[in-house]
């Protein structure tokens, strides 16, 4: 076939398939419009079906709730009308009562009215009889007085004086029984609280002596300590200020002192000195350097040690460094330290019987005897010594009292104060505590009753209080009230320079006039 019919005819197919492939897909549309037609059609149809049921139910259930609502409405009413009919019947009930209280009230303030009339005539009745009453008694009185020729102010002064002499004389009867019987159960109780006191405080009261000799392997040493042309001897004294006596005494050397701290740490360094066998100015200044460290560290170590056996721990570390020198310081062979302990449990322990703070006491018992430690350095009491560094130091003021007070340089007056002289007293006295021998005692006492009696116009003298106290009886017609004074000073100036004693000793000049005369 030829190719151009070929491609003619080809192309006349595809021409004629296109058309026969239009020609059916037309045909496919015009179905499928149809078909969307008539699903529009339904759609419309089901929405207007719906459409009418969806009102029909809207109102229906408008008219439902409008039912409902008319029907609460109506209950809500009657609720009301029920409440409204309830408060109308309490408003009259209120109403029924306030109205029979008027009537009460009514009733009373007439009763009231109708009293106070009667009370008024009444009054007006008194009033007329006490007039009478007033006039008869004025009348009596004027009788009486004519009688009694006295006044009536007189008499009513004789009378008030003779029951004033009446109660004079029983209120002096019943004081004077109460004091008896006070002071009767004031000192069984005294008694009691001091004896139990001094049971409770099973406390050492052995007498101590510091030690103030040096003991030396041989006699050889006391040339080496001495020196060449005693050069040793004396740097030794120059640099711890204690004098040594090396005498005749086999392996002994002594060393004195009145500082016992300071002769502590002698006795310390003079010991190192001997073990070391190095004798010599530069190692005695080394050795000392060394012993008073140490002797230092002792004595903060004391008082810290008293201190925390007795539950003090709020002293001021100056306080606490001077109560430790206290134990290389001794009266009559007893320990201080030791002793201001004791007085500070004794004070404790009788605080608390009688009802007082036992740690303020015993604080005030501790520090009772501060001032022995510095006493030698100083013109003073140990007591006022003791009181002023407790002041400086923060104590409160009761406490420095007490220690002022503990040996009645002051007068004492406060409960602390007598406590701390009351376990002063105990512990010193109590047997073994001091190495004061009873000949050595009575000495003493004789001593100080003669020092007295060698005055012109003395009469007796007697010695108290274990020698602290000396009371001059004088004779009142050769000594006034004026040479009392310049007695006491006298007698106070002799004690101190031909006596030794401990503490202080109160004298007490006593003058007596007595007047005597005989009725026949």
């Amino acid at each position: 076939m030829d190719p151009v019919f070929s491609i003619i005819w080809a192309v006349v197919g595809l021409v004629v398939g296109w058309v026969i492939s239009w020609a059916i897909s037309s045909q496919g549309a015009h179905s499928k419009m149809r078909q969307a037609e008539q699903s529009l059609a339904d759609a419309e149809e089901r929405a207007r079906r719906i459409e009418a049921d969806a009102e029909r139910s809207a109102e229906t259930k408008t008219k439902e709730s409008i039912i409902a609502a008319k029907e609460e409405a109506l209950r809500i009413q009657r609720a009301a009308e029920a409440d409204e009919r309830q408060r109308k019947g309490e408003l009259s009930k209120r109403e029924s009562r306030i109205v029979s209280r008027e009537d009460a009230l009514d009733k009373r303030s007439e009763a009231l009215d109708r009293r106070e009339h009667q009370l008024s005539s009444a009054q007006g009745q008194v009033e007329r009889k006490k007039s009478d009453l007033d006039a008869a008694i004025a009348k009596e009185t004027e009788e009486l007085e004519r009688i009694a020729s006295l006044s009536q102010d007189e008499a009513h002064d004789e009378l008030l004086q003779k029951v004033r002499q009446d109660s004079v004389h029983e209120e002096a009867e019943i004081l004077r029984s109460s004091e008896q019987r006070v002071k009767a159960e004031a000192a069984k109780t005294a008694r009691n609280i001091v004896s139990q006191a001094i049971q409770r405080c099973a406390a050492d009261v052995a007498g101590e002596v510091t030690v103030t000799t040096v003991h030396i392997p041989s006699d050889d040493l006391k040339g080496r300590i001495i020196g060449r042309e005693g050069r040793n001897i004396r740097t030794f004294e120059q640099v711890t200020g204690v004098s040594i006596n090396i005498d005749d005494t086999p392996e002994v050397v002594k060393l004195s002192s009145f500082d016992p701290v300071r002769r502590e740490t002698a006795r310390v360094t003079m010991e190192n000195l001997v073990a070391d066998g190095r004798i010599h100015p530069v190692r005695i200044e080394e050795t000392y350097k060394k012993a008073k460290e140490l002797v230092d560290q002792r004595v903060m170590e004391a008082g810290e040690d008293v201190a925390f056996d007795l539950g003090i721990h709020d002293l001021h570390p100056e306080i606490v460094r001077t109560l430790g020198a206290l134990k290389y310081r001794t009266s009559y062979g007893q320990n201080v330290l030791t002793h201001s302990k004791q007085v500070a449990e004794l004070c404790a322990l009788m605080a608390t019987e009688i009802g007082s703070d036992p740690k303020r006491a015993k604080r005030a018992g501790l520090l009772h005897d501060l001032g022995k430690a510095v006493d030698r350095e100083m013109e003073a009491p140990h007591a006022q010594v003791g009181a002023e560094l407790a002041k400086r130091y923060g104590e409160k003021p009761d406490i420095v009292h007490a220690i002022e007070s503990h040996h009645a340089d002051i007068e004492p007056t406060t409960v602390l104060d007598f406590l701390v002289q009351a376990a002063d007293a105990i512990s010193a006295s109590r047997p073994g505590a001091r190495r004061e021998t009873a000949e050595e005692y009575v000495k003493r006492m004789e001593k100080l009753e003669a020092i007295s009696n060698a005055h012109e116009g003395v009469d007796h003298t007697y010695a108290m209080q274990a020698g602290r106290e000396v009371h001059v009886m004088v004779q009142p017609e050769k000594i006034g009230d004026d040479e009392m004074t310049v007695l006491a000073h006298d007698i106070t100036k002799e004690i101190e320079d031909g006596l030794e004693y401990p503490g202080q000793v109160r004298v007490v000049v006593i003058r007596e006039s007595r007047v005597v005369d005989v009725a026949k």
